[in-house]
Order: structure tokens, then sequence, then C-alpha cells
């Protein structure tokens, strides 16, 4: 059975966990990292030297570290429909994936620090207006997308759209009067949000 190491709450995790879900891998999550603690250990290093959540680790001893590279390591192994069979559709949905990690993560991660783990008296207003005001930006752009296809990589839903959906999943609990004028997101975002791995890995964990 796969184990994934990682808390529920982390966005990193979560993409795995979604991916999981819609592959129907067996699995086994085993809460670290954040609260837990456990993932400055010695045996959790050995795996991930980084420290940092999620690792996979499968029966044979196999481990991966890295999120994105995780999700597209289990769609490969298991054929999922997750992975685009053309190259250059799935050259699409990575090239989504990455713009998660460059572009849409740096983006909101001021708003997401600053709304969720600042005391409200210790908060930055200019740098949360600022997080706020880029990542709208990002989901400009995200729109315009969508506007073209009808998932980020083409006529189908793909691990390019996880990643995205939980940042724009923050977006939207974080910044709910930013939401206006993304008439594709909106459609895109009501079509991820539906999914069961969606459901039950995102939606139902609380941000902390």
């Amino acid at each position: 059975m796969l184990k994934v190491w990682g808390r529920a709450s982390s966005s990193n995790v979560q993409k795995v966990m979604w991916a999981v879900t819609e592959i129907g891998v067996p699995h086994e999550r085993i809460d670290i990292g954040g609260p837990f603690g456990k993932n400055r250990e010695a045996a959790y290093l050995t795996m991930n030297p980084n420290g940092l959540v999620p690792t996979i680790e499968e029966d044979d001893g196999f481990t991966l570290w890295e999120s994105n590279s995780i999700v597209r390591y289990l769609a490969a192994k298991h054929k999922s429909s997750l992975e685009p069979a053309d190259p250059k559709v799935r050259a699409q949905a990575q090239k989504w994936m990455d713009w998660q990690l460059t572009v849409m993560a740096p983006a909101i991660g001021p708003l997401f620090m600053g709304m969720v783990r600042t005391p409200p008296a210790e908060r930055n207003a200019k740098a949360i207006d600022d997080s706020k005001a880029k990542t709208a930006d990002a989901a400009r752009m995200l729109d315009d997308q969508l506007g073209k296809t009808q998932f980020l990589a083409g006529d189908a839903f793909s691990y390019g759209d996880i990643p995205v959906g939980i940042m724009v999943w923050r977006f939207r609990e974080l910044a709910p009067e930013r939401q206006g004028g993304f008439k594709n997101l909106d459609r895109w975002y009501a079509a991820v949000a539906a999914r069961p791995g969606f459901q039950q890995h995102v939606k139902a964990i609380p941000l902390t």
C-alpha cells in the first residue's frame, strides 16, 4: 500500500491526496509536519532531505518527494487519464503545474500567511493587499486560458488542474471580495470543485 507522508492541511499534500483519489490508488496517509512534527527526524530526512511534505513511500522502498513530481509519477505508473496521452497536451498540463509553483503560489503566499498564520493585530495590511492584487492578476491569466479551453490543458480534466484548483480555492476563501469578473474561471472552478478528491481532501480541510 502506498504511504503518503504529510499533514492533511498542507496544500502540497492535498495535491497528492486528490490525485490518488482520482486514480484509485490504495493508500495510507501519515500525519507529519506542522503541528505533528517529526519531519526533521533522521528517519524522515533519509527519505526527504528537505524535511518537507509530502513524501511517498511504496512497498518496495521507493520514495519520492516534490508534490507535482509525485502526482505525475503516480499518474504515469497507473496509466491514469490524469496524464494526457498526447505529448503536446501533456506538456500543457505540466506547464500549468509549474506555473502554480512559480507564479500563483508566490502571489498568494503573503495573503495566506497574513490571514491564516498571523494574529489580526500583527497583520501587514499592505502586504496582504498586494498579495490579493497579484493573485487576482494570476486569476485573470487563468480566466483568459479558460476562455479557450474547458480545462487548463484542453477539453479534459488532467493533473494540470489539481495544483491550480487548490490555489484558486484558497484565493476564493481568503479574498471573496476579489472574485468578480472571472466568468470562465468560475465555470472551471465549479467543475473541479465538484470532484470527490477535491471535496474530500481540499474543501473539507480547514485552512491552518
